[in-house]
Protein backbone atom coordinates (compact mmCIF):
# COMPACT_ATOMS: atom_id res chain seq x y z
CA UNK A 1 0.00 0.00 0.00
CA UNK A 2 2.43 2.61 0.70
CA UNK A 3 4.36 1.76 -1.86
CA UNK A 4 1.49 2.25 -4.20
CA UNK A 5 1.23 5.98 -2.48
CA UNK A 6 4.91 6.58 -2.96
CA UNK A 7 4.59 5.65 -6.88
CA UNK A 8 4.56 8.34 -9.33
CA UNK A 9 4.21 6.66 -13.22
CA UNK A 10 5.48 3.61 -12.11
CA UNK A 11 8.48 4.51 -10.35
CA UNK A 12 8.50 4.68 -7.10
CA UNK A 13 10.26 7.36 -4.51
CA UNK A 14 12.87 6.54 -1.87
CA UNK A 15 11.41 8.26 1.56
CA UNK A 16 13.90 8.00 3.37
CA UNK A 17 15.93 9.84 0.50
CA UNK A 18 13.36 12.90 0.20
CA UNK A 19 13.52 12.95 4.36
CA UNK A 20 16.90 13.17 4.17
CA UNK A 21 17.38 15.78 1.79
CA UNK A 22 14.51 17.65 3.42
CA UNK A 23 16.55 17.11 6.56
CA UNK A 24 19.72 18.59 4.96
CA UNK A 25 17.42 21.33 3.06
CA UNK A 26 16.60 22.48 6.70
CA UNK A 27 19.96 23.28 7.75
CA UNK A 28 21.39 25.25 5.14
CA UNK A 29 17.92 27.51 4.91
CA UNK A 30 18.92 28.37 8.47
CA UNK A 31 22.53 29.10 7.40
CA UNK A 32 21.03 31.02 4.61
CA UNK A 33 18.57 32.88 6.51
CA UNK A 34 21.41 33.50 8.98
CA UNK A 35 23.90 34.81 6.06
CA UNK A 36 21.39 37.17 4.90
CA UNK A 37 20.24 39.00 8.16
CA UNK A 38 24.09 38.98 9.39
CA UNK A 39 25.52 39.70 6.04
CA UNK A 40 22.96 41.72 4.04
CA UNK A 41 23.17 45.30 2.91
CA UNK A 42 19.56 45.82 2.17
CA UNK A 43 16.88 48.81 3.42
CA UNK A 44 13.92 46.40 4.02
CA UNK A 45 13.26 44.44 6.93
CA UNK A 46 16.13 41.52 6.35
CA UNK A 47 14.47 39.41 9.43
CA UNK A 48 11.44 39.33 7.62
CA UNK A 49 12.57 38.54 4.15
CA UNK A 50 14.97 36.32 5.31
CA UNK A 51 11.77 34.14 6.49
CA UNK A 52 10.90 32.58 3.16
CA UNK A 53 14.00 30.85 2.29
CA UNK A 54 13.24 27.65 4.56
CA UNK A 55 9.99 27.70 2.79
CA UNK A 56 11.07 28.45 -1.05
CA UNK A 57 14.45 25.91 -0.28
CA UNK A 58 12.53 22.78 0.88
CA UNK A 59 9.60 23.19 -1.49
CA UNK A 60 12.18 23.48 -4.44
CA UNK A 61 13.62 20.01 -2.80
CA UNK A 62 9.70 18.50 -2.87
CA UNK A 63 8.93 19.71 -6.22
CA UNK A 64 11.98 18.20 -8.17
CA UNK A 65 11.88 15.52 -6.26
CA UNK A 66 8.54 14.57 -7.26
CA UNK A 67 8.73 15.99 -11.28
CA UNK A 68 12.64 14.49 -12.07
CA UNK A 69 10.78 10.63 -12.51
CA UNK A 70 7.96 11.38 -14.65
CA UNK A 71 8.28 13.36 -17.76
CA UNK A 72 4.57 14.49 -17.95
CA UNK A 73 4.89 15.95 -14.18
CA UNK A 74 7.58 17.93 -15.67
CA UNK A 75 5.88 19.34 -18.63
CA UNK A 76 3.15 19.96 -16.47
CA UNK A 77 5.09 21.99 -13.90
CA UNK A 78 6.18 24.52 -16.49
CA UNK A 79 2.52 25.09 -17.33
CA UNK A 80 1.59 25.28 -13.37
CA UNK A 81 4.27 27.79 -12.86
CA UNK A 82 3.81 30.02 -15.77
CA UNK A 83 0.59 31.21 -13.89
CA UNK A 84 2.09 31.67 -10.88
CA UNK A 85 2.59 35.52 -10.30
CA UNK A 86 4.79 37.55 -7.49
CA UNK A 87 2.73 41.00 -6.31
CA UNK A 88 5.40 41.67 -4.25
CA UNK A 89 7.98 43.64 -6.21
CA UNK A 90 11.63 42.17 -5.82
CA UNK A 91 14.09 45.68 -5.82
CA UNK A 92 16.86 44.77 -4.70
CA UNK A 93 19.33 42.79 -6.41
CA UNK A 94 20.83 41.44 -3.40
CA UNK A 95 17.23 39.75 -2.33
CA UNK A 96 17.54 38.60 -5.53
CA UNK A 97 20.53 36.70 -5.55
CA UNK A 98 19.49 34.99 -2.14
CA UNK A 99 16.62 34.15 -3.84
CA UNK A 100 18.65 32.31 -6.49
CA UNK A 101 20.72 31.07 -4.03
CA UNK A 102 17.73 29.19 -2.13
CA UNK A 103 16.54 28.05 -5.32
CA UNK A 104 19.45 26.46 -6.27
CA UNK A 105 19.95 25.13 -3.23
CA UNK A 106 16.32 23.37 -3.28
CA UNK A 107 17.39 22.18 -7.18
CA UNK A 108 20.60 20.42 -6.03
CA UNK A 109 19.35 18.57 -3.34
CA UNK A 110 15.97 17.40 -4.98
CA UNK A 111 18.26 16.18 -7.74
CA UNK A 112 19.67 13.76 -4.95
CA UNK A 113 23.17 15.79 -5.53
CA UNK A 114 23.26 16.32 -1.87
CA UNK A 115 27.14 17.09 -1.48
CA UNK A 116 27.74 18.83 -4.00
CA UNK A 117 25.13 21.13 -3.09
CA UNK A 118 26.26 21.39 -0.02
CA UNK A 119 29.77 22.36 -0.70
CA UNK A 120 28.73 24.40 -3.44
CA UNK A 121 26.37 26.32 -1.62
CA UNK A 122 28.75 26.90 1.64
CA UNK A 123 31.44 28.20 -0.82
CA UNK A 124 29.31 30.66 -2.44
CA UNK A 125 28.27 31.43 1.23
CA UNK A 126 32.08 31.84 2.46
CA UNK A 127 33.01 33.68 -0.74
CA UNK A 128 30.49 36.13 -0.26
CA UNK A 129 30.55 36.40 3.31
CA UNK A 130 34.57 37.49 2.73
CA UNK A 131 33.99 40.14 -0.23
CA UNK A 132 31.53 41.47 2.56
CA UNK A 133 33.89 42.10 5.14
CA UNK A 134 37.00 43.18 2.69
CA UNK A 135 34.07 46.13 1.44
CA UNK A 136 33.73 47.35 4.91
CA UNK A 137 37.11 47.29 5.54
CA UNK A 138 37.95 49.27 2.48
CA UNK A 139 35.68 50.85 1.06
CA UNK A 140 34.90 54.71 1.28
CA UNK A 141 31.27 55.80 2.46
CA UNK A 142 29.48 58.05 0.65
CA UNK A 143 27.03 59.81 2.69
CA UNK A 144 24.97 62.90 2.66
CA UNK A 145 25.43 65.51 5.36
CA UNK A 146 22.11 67.64 6.00
CA UNK A 147 23.08 70.63 8.65
CA UNK A 148 19.99 72.26 10.00
CA UNK A 149 21.13 75.55 12.54
CA UNK A 150 19.91 78.47 14.15
CA UNK A 151 22.25 81.60 14.39
CA UNK A 152 22.43 83.00 17.56
CA UNK A 153 25.51 85.30 18.11
CA UNK A 154 25.19 86.64 14.78
CA UNK A 155 28.32 86.22 13.57
CA UNK A 156 26.78 86.65 9.95
CA UNK A 157 26.55 83.30 7.13
CA UNK A 158 29.82 83.75 5.65
CA UNK A 159 31.31 83.36 9.34
CA UNK A 160 29.05 80.47 9.32
CA UNK A 161 30.05 78.65 6.28
CA UNK A 162 33.41 79.19 7.18
CA UNK A 163 33.20 77.53 10.67
CA UNK A 164 31.00 74.65 9.65
CA UNK A 165 33.47 73.86 6.80
CA UNK A 166 36.29 73.65 9.49
CA UNK A 167 34.74 71.38 11.44
CA UNK A 168 33.65 69.00 8.69
CA UNK A 169 37.25 69.03 6.96
CA UNK A 170 38.86 67.71 10.39
CA UNK A 171 36.53 64.57 10.18
CA UNK A 172 36.13 63.49 6.74
CA UNK A 173 38.54 62.52 3.46
CA UNK A 174 36.48 64.96 1.57
CA UNK A 175 33.77 67.09 1.39
CA UNK A 176 31.85 68.48 -1.25
CA UNK A 177 29.17 71.65 -0.50
CA UNK A 178 26.36 70.64 -2.73
CA UNK A 179 23.23 73.13 -1.23
CA UNK A 180 23.66 76.36 1.04
CA UNK A 181 20.64 77.86 2.39
CA UNK A 182 19.96 80.98 4.85
CA UNK A 183 16.20 82.43 5.88
CA UNK A 184 15.86 84.69 8.37
CA UNK A 185 19.07 83.54 10.54
CA UNK A 186 18.61 79.96 10.07
CA UNK A 187 21.57 78.03 8.01
CA UNK A 188 21.03 75.19 6.12
CA UNK A 189 23.21 73.18 4.19
CA UNK A 190 23.88 69.87 2.28
CA UNK A 191 27.23 68.37 2.10
CA UNK A 192 28.23 64.96 0.07
CA UNK A 193 31.14 63.43 1.86
CA UNK A 194 33.75 60.47 1.96
CA UNK A 195 34.54 59.10 5.43
CA UNK A 196 36.41 56.37 6.21
CA UNK A 197 34.05 54.88 8.93
CA UNK A 198 32.38 54.74 11.61
CA UNK A 199 34.54 56.27 14.12
CA UNK A 200 34.89 59.14 11.92
CA UNK A 201 30.74 59.72 11.84
CA UNK A 202 30.21 59.76 15.43
CA UNK A 203 33.66 62.29 15.80
CA UNK A 204 31.99 64.14 13.22
CA UNK A 205 28.49 64.01 14.79
CA UNK A 206 30.52 64.83 18.18
CA UNK A 207 31.99 67.95 16.61
CA UNK A 208 28.86 69.50 15.50
CA UNK A 209 26.96 70.02 18.58
CA UNK A 210 29.66 70.95 20.08
CA UNK A 211 30.85 73.85 18.10
CA UNK A 212 26.54 74.85 16.97
CA UNK A 213 23.99 74.67 19.76
CA UNK A 214 20.86 72.96 19.15
CA UNK A 215 22.03 71.72 15.36
CA UNK A 216 20.08 69.61 13.47
CA UNK A 217 22.16 66.74 11.93
CA UNK A 218 21.01 64.20 9.62
CA UNK A 219 22.72 61.73 7.44
CA UNK A 220 21.97 59.73 4.40
CA UNK A 221 23.60 56.85 2.64
CA UNK A 222 24.20 57.63 -1.08
CA UNK A 223 25.10 54.21 -1.73
CA UNK A 224 21.68 53.07 -0.82
CA UNK A 225 19.49 55.56 -2.75
CA UNK A 226 17.93 53.47 -5.38
CA UNK A 227 18.06 54.98 -9.13
CA UNK A 228 15.54 56.27 -10.50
Amino acid sequence: MLKDLLSVDGTTLSLASLLFNLGIGVILSLVLRWHYVRFGSTLSNREEFAQVFPFILLTTVLIITVVKSSLALSLGLVGALSIVRFRTPIKEPEELAYLFIAIAMGLGLGASQTLPTVVAGLAILGVMAVLRWVRRDTEFRNLYLSVDWREEDGGGKEQALKRLNEVISRHVLASDLRRFDVRDGALEATYFLDISGVDSLNDLTEALRRDFSKVGITFVDQSQIPSV
